[in-house]
Parts: C-alpha cells; sequence; structure tokens
C-alpha cells in the first residue's frame, strides 16, 4: 500500500476534482474454499485543472486485469500495489475504468472475509481508514478528495448487503446469486464509505423519520439485544440533532457488530461497523461494559456529523476528529441516558489513558503535523483522543457550553459536505463567544506532556489556612506551565462522610498560584485540586488531605471526587512517589465500600498492574495473596447476581495464586463452591480456566473440553488464548513460531497468541523471547499488515522482564540504524514502560 505523504495529498487536491465513483463488486467467491480474491470494477469521473498533467491513484489490488482513461488503455507495467496506477496526460474531464482482482483480508483492514465455525457461514465488512478503500477499488485515497459512490454487489441470494446508502434495486445475477444496486450517495471521504455483505440477522426500527439498521452474525442473534442498542441510539440522535442544530442528513442509520473487528467501532457515514467481541455480550456483564458500549455507539454517532458531514483536510486534524467526538459521547451519554456519572467513567478510564501516553517518551503535542500516512497510523492514541477531548471539555468551559454550541452550528453550516480545519472551528468560537482562542489554543494544543499541581498548604495554631499555595510542575524536557481553571474543593468528615462545605474557582497560572481566598477559612480535612475536573493536569494531595483519603476515600458523595482521589494515588504510584504496597494496601482497604462499578473495574485492574509491574518482586505473591483474599471476601459480601459479584469474581480469578485459590477455581468450573448468586457462565468459565493454566493447574485437556461446549468464534478465540498461556518451553515455541511465520496468521488469532505468550506468573519461561523479540521485531514490522504489525511490537515486547538487561537490549537495537519512525516509537514505548516500572520498584524496594 503506498505510503501517502501530505505533500503528495495537497498536490493532487489541487489538481483533482472526484466528481463520482461506480464500483462494482463481484463477492461470489466468498464462499469458495479457494476464493482468495474478487473481481472490483471502477469507474472514477474526475476532473483536472492542469490538462497535460500527470497523477496517480491507488489501487492495492492483487493484480489489475485492465484499466482506461478516456478510452485508452492505461500502462500496467509501473504498476504495484505499493504504488498503484500512474495516470499521464490527463484531460479537463476524465473518466477512468479499472479492472482488478483484489484479495480478501485477515487482518482486519480492507474487505475482511471471516467464516463462522457455528454454521460455516460466510461474513464479510469492510474497513477503510486511515487508507484502506485502495485494497476493495481504485480510488484517490485522501480526506479532502470527496465524493459520490454508487456500489453494486453480486453476492449469493441469502445474503444481506449493507453499505451508505439504501438499496435501489436488486436482481437475479445467475444461478443462486444476486445483485444489489444502491443509490448514489451524497458526498463523503473514501475512508468513511464502507460495503457489508453476509447472512447477517437484521433487526430494523423507525425513528424520527430516520430508518435505523441493527446487524449481527446469525449465530450471534440471540445475544443482540437490540431494543437497548436502539434505546442508546435514538437518546443519542435526539440530543445530537438538538444541540448541533443540524438533522442527520442520510435517509437511514445502520449499525453492524462484526466479528474480528480491530477497534472498538468505526464511523463509515450510515454504515457503522462495531466491535462484535466487545459488544455483543454472551453472558453476564456488568455496567461498566453497559457504559463503554454506550459511549462507543455515541462516538460513533457524533461522528455522523463531525467527521462525516464535515471531514478534515488532512490527518493534521485527527486529533480534532477523534477528541470531538469523544467529548461528545460522555457529554450526551451524561445528559441523555441512565449513565450520568459519565465524567467519572472519562476520568476514571479515558484520561488517565492520556496521561500515560503524554508521559511517554514519544508524547507529541495535541496537534501534530503528520507527514504521511504511517505516522498517523500509531497516532490514534491516548493524546488523539483522551488528552484532545479534555482539552475540548476545558475549551467549553472557558467560553460557555452555549457559545460554544453556537459556534459549532455556524462550523456545521459554512463548511457540511466539505472538509474543514481546526483553524476554521476555532474562527466560528471566536465569533460565537467574543474571545480570543488562539493563545488558548496554542498553550494546550502545540505543547506536550502533563502538569502536575501540587497543594502547599500551612494550619495555623487556630485551626485555619494561614497560606494555601498551588505548585506547578512540568518535566524538564516539556517545561511549560500553563493556565489551569480549576476547582477547589473543601471537604469536613463527619460521621464516615466527607462533606463538601465549599467550591472555590481559581486560575492558576505559572509555578505558583496563592489560593488568598482561603486565608483564614477553617482547614479541611480534605482540600481536593481540580474538584470537578476541569482542567487535565496530574494532582496531589497535601499530607493532611492524603491521611483522611486513605481512611474515609468511600465517604465522599461524589463519583467524580472519588475518581479523583483515586487517579492521584495511582499517578503517584506510577511516579514512584507512594510505594506500591501502600497503593495496593489503599485499594484493599477501601475499594469494597465503592458503588461505582467503573471505578471498581479500573482501579482493580490498576492494583493488578501494580503488583506485576511496580512492586517489588520479593514482596509482589503477598500482594497477591492479599488482593485474592480480598476479592474473595468482597465477592462473598456483594449482592447476589449484582454487577459487584462479577468484577470481584473476575479479579479472584486474575490474582488467585496458591493452590488453595487455584483448587477454588477448579471448583467452580465443576459447581462446586460457587457464591450464592454467581453465575460461571460460558465467558467467566474461560476466564477461570485461563487463569489456571497460566499457573499450571489446569492444561490442554481442559481447554479441549471448554472448547468443544463452546464451538463459536469467541470460543476459538478464548480456547487460542488458553493454548498460548500453557506454561511449557515447547508451547511457548510453538506460539512464537505461529506469531513469526511467513504466513499472517488472522487478526483475532494473532492477537489470541500475543496475549498468551507472556503472563506476569510467566516472566521467567519467556525470558528467552526478549534476545528473538530484537532479532524479529523488524522482519514482522515489514512483512504485517499495520494493524497485526503494531499488535506484535506492542504485545511482544519483553515487558514482564522489568531489568536492566531488557533496557540495554532496547537501547542496542535503537542505536541501529534504518528502522521505520513508527516503529522505532512503539519499541521507545516499551522500554519506557520497563524504565518507570523499575523506579517504582526501587521504591517499594525501600519502603520495606
Amino acid at each position: 500500500m503506498r505510503n501517502l505523504t501530505q505533500v503528495e495529498a495537497t498536490e493532487r487536491a489541487r489538481l483533482l476534482e472526484v466528481t463520482g465513483y461506480d464500483i462494482s463488486l463481484d463477492l461470489s467467491t466468498a464462499v469458495q474454499a479457494t476464493g482468495r480474491t474478487f473481481r472490483s470494477v471502477t469507474e472514477v469521473r474526475f476532473r483536472c485543472t492542469e490538462p497535460g498533467a500527470t497523477t496517480f491513484i491507488e489501487t492495492a489490488a492483487d493484480s489489475v486485469r485492465s484499466a482506461t482513461l478516456n478510452g485508452d488503455p492505461v500502462d500496467l507495467s509501473d504498476w504495484s500495489a505499493e504504488k498503484g496506477l500512474t495516470l499521464t496526460g490527463l484531460a479537463a474531464e476524465n473518466v477512468l475504468v479499472v479492472d482488478a482482482d483484489f484479495a480478501y483480508s485477515n487482518s482486519g483492514q480492507g474487505l475482511h472475509r471471516t467464516v463462522d465455525p457455528v454454521d460455516g457461514e460466510t461474513y464479510l465488512y469492510s474497513q477503510f481508514e486511515t487508507a484502506d478503500a485502495q485494497k476493495v477499488f481504485a480510488c484517490f485515497d485522501q480526506p479532502d478528495l470527496k465524493s459520490v459512490y454508487t456500489w453494486h454487489a453480486t453476492v449469493p441470494d441469502h445474503w444481506k448487503v449493507v453499505s451508505n446508502m439504501p438499496v435501489a434495486r436488486e436482481e437475479a445475477a445467475g444461478e443462486g446469486m444476486k445483485t444489489l444496486h444502491f443509490t448514489v450517495s451524497e458526498r463523503m471521504s473514501t475512508y468513511i464509505t464502507a460495503l457489508c455483505a453476509g447472512p447477517y440477522h437484521e433487526v430494523r426500527h423507525t425513528h424520527d423519520g430516520i430508518d435505523m439498521g441493527y446487524f449481527c452474525r446469525a449465530s450471534m442473534a440471540p445475544h443482540m439485544d437490540a431494543d437497548d442498542l436502539h434505546l442508546i441510539t435514538t437518546q443519542g440522535f435526539d440530543f445530537f440533532q438538538e444541540k448541533f442544530g443540524v438533522r442527520y442528513p442520510l435517509p437511514k442509520y445502520d449499525q453492524l457488530w462484526v466479528p474480528d473487528f480491530n477497534a472498538g467501532a468505526m464511523e463509515n457515514f450510515g454504515c457503522v461497523t462495531h466491535a462484535e467481541s466487545h459488544y455483543i455480550f454472551r453472558s453476564q456483564v456488568t455496567d461498566f461494559e453497559y457504559e463503554q458500549r454506550a459511549n462507543t455507539i455515541l462516538h460513533e454517532l457524533a461522528h455522523m456529523w463531525f467527521g462525516d458531514l464535515v471531514t478534515m483536510r488532512w490527518w493534521n486534524d485527527l486529533w480534532l476528529n477523534e477528541s470531538f467526538a469523544e467529548w461528545a459521547s460522555h457529554w450526551c451519554n451524561t445528559h441523555a441516558t441512565r449513565f450520568t456519572d459519565a465524567w467519572t467513567t472519562f476520568l476514571s478510564i479515558r484520561k488517565n489513558w492520556g496521561y500515560r501516553q503524554d508521559q511517554l517518551s514519544s508524547t507529541h503535542p495535541v496537534y501534530c503535523e503528520m507527514p504521511d500516512l504511517e505516522a498517523v497510523e500509531v497516532n490514534f492514541d491516548g493524546i488523539t483522543y483522551a488528552k484532545g477531548a479534555s482539552v475540548l471539555k476545558q475549551l467549553v468551559a472557558y467560553v460557555g457550553e452555549e457559545p460554544f454550541l453556537a459556534g459549532l452550528r455556524a462550523y456545521f453550516g459554512k463548511h457540511a459536505w466539505g472538509n474543514a480545519t481546526f483553524d476554521d472551528l476555532l474562527s466560528e468560537l471566536e465569533a460565537a463567544s467574543g474571545r480570543e482562542l488562539r493563545k488558548f489554543a496554542a498553550q494546550w494544543l502545540e505543547t506536550a506532556q502533563v502538569n502536575t499541581l501540587r497543594p502547599e498548604v500551612t494550619v495555623g495554631a487556630d485551626g485555619t489556612y494561614e497560606r494555601v499555595v498551588v505548585r506547578q510542575e512540568a518535566p524538564a524536557g516539556h517545561p511549560t506551565l500553563r493556565t489551569h481553571r480549576i476547582g477547589v474543593g473543601l471537604y469536613d468528615l463527619a460521621d464516615g462522610r466527607l462533606a463538601r462545605r465549599e467550591l472555590v474557582e481559581v486560575d492558576v497560572t505559572g509555578e505558583l498560584t496563592e489560593l488568598s481566598a482561603l486565608h483564614g477559612k477553617p482547614a479541611a480535612d480534605v482540600l481536593l485540586l481540580n474538584d470537578e475536573d476541569l482542567t487535565y493536569t496530574k494532582l496531589r494531595l497535601d499530607e493532611r488531605s492524603m491521611s483522611t483519603v486513605v481512611q474515609h476515600i468511600s465517604g465522599f458523595d461524589s463519583s467524580l471526587a472519588r475518581a479523583l482521589c483515586w487517579t492521584a494515588a495511582w499517578d503517584m504510584t506510577r511516579d514512584a512517589e507512594l510505594a506500591a504496597r501502600d497503593y495496593v494496601a489503599l485499594v484493599l482497604a477501601g475499594l469494597t465500600a465503592e458503588t461505582d462499578i467503573n471505578l471498581v473495574t479500573a482501579t482493580l485492574r490498576q492494583a493488578t498492574t501494580a503488583l506485576t509491574f511496580y512492586a517489588d518482586p520479593a514482596w509482589a505473591p503477598t500482594g497477591w495473596a492479599d488482593l485474592a483474599r480480598t476479592a474473595r471476601t468482597a465477592l462473598a459480601a456483594a449482592e447476589p447476581g449484582s454487577g459487584f459479584q462479577l468484577a470481584w469474581a473476575r479479579a479472584y480469578a486474575s490474582s488467585a495464586r496458591s493452590s488453595e485459590d487455584l483448587a477454588t477455581l477448579r471448583g467452580w468450573l465443576d459447581g462446586s463452591g460457587v457464591p450464592d448468586g454467581l453465575t460461571v457462565d460460558t465467558e467467566l468459565r474461560w476466564t477461570v480456566l485461563q487463569s489456571l493454566v497460566a499457573n499450571g493447574a489446569a492444561g490442554t485437556a481442559e481447554v479441549d473440553a471448554e472448547l468443544a461446549g463452546d464451538r463459536t468464534a469467541s470460543g476459538e478465540r478464548e480456547a487460542a488464548y488458553a493454548y498460548a498461556l500453557v506454561p511449557t518451553e515447547a508451547n511457548k515455541a510453538s506460539v512464537w513460531a505461529q506469531l513469526t511465520g511467513p504466513d499472517p496468521l488472522p487478526n483475532w488469532r494473532n492477537r489470541a497468541l500475543l496475549q498468551g505468550l507472556t503472563h506476569p506468573a510467566q516472566a521467567e519461561l519467556t525470558a528467552p523471547y526478549r534476545e528473538r523479540y530484537f532479532a524479529t521485531v523488524d522482519q514482522v514490522w515489514a512483512q504485517r499488515d499495520s494493524e497485526p504489525a503494531q499488535e506484535f511490537v506492542q504485545l511482544a515486547y519483553p515487558s514482564y522482564l522489568v531489568d536492566e538487561d531488557t533496557v540495554a537490549a532496547t537501547d542496542a537495537w535503537l542505536a541501529r540504524d534504518g528502522q521505520p519512525a513508527s516503529l522505532r516509537r512503539l519499541v521507545a514505548e516499551g522500554r519506557d514502560g520497563v524504565v518507570r516500572a523499575l523506579k517504582a520498584r526501587e521504591r517499594d524496594t525501600r519502603s520495606a
């Protein structure tokens, strides 16, 4: 595939206007065991501002049968999947016809094909972002060459086909086949066009004049709760259409939950694809999963306006595309659905992702130039999504929600069906709010890393504040001190409850900001900076506040206040200011009383991370035992059948290390000793079995038996992970050989094997793969599609080997010349994690 540069894209956009695509796909080969490719005939009509000029069109095909430009044959001798077709002697008006065979994909990019093991049926879906439309049809594959599209697809009679627009008509196409012809689409970018085909199960509703469809594989139909999906979708439609002042612009809105999807979802215009494995629930889940699903549905829906109706000109504004949808989904969840504490979830899940990403050596400004597509591929990160959304949230608070929405409506009105930049949006926001926003934008969007706000408190003999100062810190390599609009909450302890006495809003600027408004006020038991979570910053607590929080964190009525304190403690642990064992003690003491399932889920994950990476290895077994004991007690005390009981059961399964705990888990699989109300259903059975396998308490025979009872795509995926966990040298060698062999694995299998290759309990067993990783990573990167290649670089990195040898091996690899910048970035990020873990372990060891 061509690594398109921004320079090339700018020149091509200056030269061309694409007036229409007509795309015919023959997908009859999809159901054939030997069908490796499909035929695609594309007619592209386009204008050229400089007749006689030369350009190129991306055509990442397996082979090209023929190509004609204005009736004359195109020279194919220079064609390759990486370069595309060169087009010379352009006319003012041009018609290009490309007849080519393209390969079905098993990487989740291009036209992905899956065969369902339940019924043998074949399913197809497209995934084109960042620039994979060229793997299905010849196209000018960049965001600002928008056009209209007419799709035609020949498929088996019993299949359904879903695209951006409704079907106009269908006709017979030989024995057992039919061709569907779609209506001409509205103008859109190549990367949000879509075509999905197969015997999908379908549920349809109409809401506010919009035809809405919900699709999944036939074998997953019993698990698709279409009523809940429709409820969240319609709540989002009503909210966004009112707030944005623009009706949804297409006649229909289809959503498909598809197998083997790499991301959470994709905002194809009117044809959104979601990850089936994330969001179709075969077993009991908690409200954490339901809220995550609602957030994803609303994120993609927000893109229909911001990203699809108005699209970024080039990938420099990828951050704005994703940050806006990220902000809008939590905003909508809070106001329009039952998930009214969505901003707590944003802090504990998404914002923590941003903080983590922003402290890596690869940190970058929210806004940064994207020289080419390879740079874009690795920038779908926590800065692009979560930090950017945090900045937008702050911008909304800064200008006011109504002026922000007024500016947004003007932006949609001016740029509908076209392309725009952040500067265009900023101009509309300035006009609507009357505020100058360029300095704000420069400070927050053009600088990298995260500040820390630390209170320095002096309390007089009479118990009142003599002086309260906020010290703002910045890392030496990124010394920017920003302006933060924050709330300062004063909380008093009474009868175990922490009640907020007062909230003071202040602007923190420079290194030291004195909070003179607090002078003479009675000292609070907890002084909480950034109360209400208005700004993007790491927090610290003063000694008095920290002491109170350790004993009474559950006393806050506000889940957001609790989340801020949990996050502060986690940041201190990661920064080696708080010993891992002290963080785990705080979790075990305070989390059992936590009433927000999202905080329980996120904090348990962090406790596991602390024990895996940040705890002194000599003490870690004690910590694992403490976590397992607390989880077992908490799940026994939880309301039977509740999400909290399930969350603690999962934590118990993942933390079990002792023979006694592992025996208890084996009993669960046999139906003995199961806590009242806990349903050990399909997904929990796999979780329990995988823990047993990882710790040597079960083996391939048990996995065989479990798979025999769950011969589904999900079962095969879970089994692949479990088999990879088997802790023998021979098994790990077999897994490694599959991951690095010449033939790429299906993306689901690649991911499952990578996840099972290493495990916190198997660091010593997998130590030999450190050397093999650095010997192989270049080759895997070159041979695989971008998604599986990135997963290999990140998941196979020897992150569990927290020692100086891993740092030295990484440094030796980085000292070599010739690696692509994107690959170097990901490997360096792995090194960052090990260096951070070494410092945290040293801190934990000292605390002993």
